[in-house]
């Protein structure tokens, strides 16, 4: 059953002890021609240029030599900068780039260093302060993290991700966008996340209200270290509860619900839906933590200021392709070099940012915040505050233990929508808005736990 379809089987009336089915008042598509346009327009020719680029940089590590036209990371920035620009002048000069840096010292970062990102954003055309964020980290390392004269071609940590979003970057430039789009590419991550840490600073500096941020790390390999082929799958992991949850919401959350609904959750079920409607040969694997066991990467910096992010990876990783020394032991070749990476794999992942991103751009924002009431009653009640440029409602509910939400309901253009016969305390429900056009909202579980607004 598609993700967002209405429910009408019998057993589900059945289920809902007959609960009549809502009169819609508006007719909203659900399959988008642009989309399915994008999802097949990926260029694996454009992504192994910028790939061969990065890696023929020698090392991007976060302390080489930033002043070499030819190796080290400043080389690499202006590079990137440099593909920037060249979209822009295609589209008419529609991308603004922007460098915004710090200055950190850390375990990693010994002595005061500049961290650097590359970013280029195109304006939405109506409501420019929602932004939606791609990024990748450029910065590159071998075994030794604080080696930064040793070739590290970095060429799926993290080039992929960056080529990814150049690519997306391409795309999208001549595309509507109602709300602004924005890629960055981060210094920093390997030595502490910090390209990450400047990004989501700027971010609130600019007063940016950010839904989403789609961060690109180690994309383009299909073969597991374990011999396993996998380029039909892909993982998106999201944090289950709010980085920034005071104890009081806490409480709440934990009494009512809302443990596995945090927007950055939200936006993952958002991904996982389109790629079941417009990827047919790539899965979305929902991961539930916010990154790999132990491990991390720069959308927890935009998690920490309170922004909905995820981190988007490979199916399965080969741990002999990341952090090491280029070397041959044993017949076993070490090292992040370009012959790991699958294009074709690769593009798929591009193509499944680049519809989300799309996607979000044009449907309305979130409506937040949405309440819930239906104490000791057989109705459940949704409100919400209405947002610009939505020109309906949908309410959603699941069962507790559903992974993604099942049944779905037009309601038109109102802020409150009573759900007949359909008991609160039996299920998960959300709200989302819808553009005239059809384009849907990710959607938003009541309370503080689902709200989209920064704290």
């Amino acid at each position: 059953m598609p993700r967002y379809a209405i429910p009408c089987s019998l057993a589900f009336l059945l289920t809902l002890s007959g609960a009549s089915l809502a009169q819609t008042t508006a007719a909203y598509p659900h399959d988008q021609p642009d989309l399915h346009a994008l999802a097949s327009a990926p260029d694996e020719a454009q992504l192994r240029d910028t790939i061969t680029a990065l890696a023929g940089f020698g090392t991007r590590h976060t302390l080489s030599d930033t002043t070499s036209p030819t190796r080290g990371i400043g080389a690499a920035r202006r590079w990137v900068k440099a593909r920037f620009e060249s979209i822009s002048r295609e589209c008419g000069g529609c991308l603004q780039i922007v460098t915004p840096s710090q200055v950190f010292t850390g375990k990693r970062i010994p002595k005061p260093t500049e961290v650097m990102d590359v970013v280029a954003i195109k304006r939405g055309s109506s409501d420019p302060q929602r932004v939606i964020v791609m990024t990748g980290h450029l910065d590159s390392r071998v075994s030794d993290v604080m080696n930064a004269t040793s070739d590290a071609p970095g060429a799926n940590d993290d080039a992929s991700g960056v080529a990814a979003l150049l690519e997306a970057a391409r795309l999208l430039s001549r595309q509507d966008n109602r709300a602004t789009l924005v890629f960055a590419a981060l210094s920093g991550e390997e030595q502490g996340l910090y390209g990450g840490k400047v990004l989501a600073g700027y971010a609130k500096a600019q007063g940016w209200r950010v839904e989403a941020d789609l961060n690109n790390d180690i994309v383009g390999n299909s073969r597991g270290q374990n011999g396993s082929q996998d380029n039909t799958t892909v993982r998106v992991f999201s944090e289950g509860t709010r980085s920034t949850e005071t104890p009081e919401q806490a409480k709440t959350r934990n009494y009512f619900g809302g443990e596995v609904d945090s927007p950055s959750r939200n936006v993952a079920r958002y991904m996982a839906a389109l790629a079941d409607r417009y990827l047919p040969d790539l899965r979305v694997r929902m991961i539930y933590r916010t990154d790999r066991y132990g491990r991390g990467g720069d959308q927890v910096p935009f998690l920490e200021a309170g922004y909905p992010a995820v981190r988007v990876t490979e199916s399965h990783e080969d741990y002999t392709h990341q952090h090491q020394d280029l070397r041959e032991e044993h017949g076993i070749k070490y090292g992040d070099t370009i012959d790991g990476i699958d294009f074709r794999y690769l593009a798929r992942v591009t193509a499944l940012n680049t519809v989300a991103m799309a996607s979000l751009a044009r449907a309305p924002a979130p409506p937040s915040p949405v309440s819930i009431s239906g104490a000791v009653t057989t109705d459940t009640t949704l409100s919400w505050r209405k947002v610009p440029g939505a020109a309906g409602y949908r309410v959603h509910w699941r069962d507790t233990t559903a992974p993604q939400w099942q049944y779905s309901r037009d309601v038109g253009d109102v802020d409150r929508y009573v759900l007949k016969d359909v008991v609160i305390d039996d299920w998960f429900f959300g709200a989302s808005a819808i553009s005239a056009d059809g384009y849907e909202s990710p959607v938003v579980f009541p309370g503080d736990a689902g709200s989209f607004a920064a704290p």
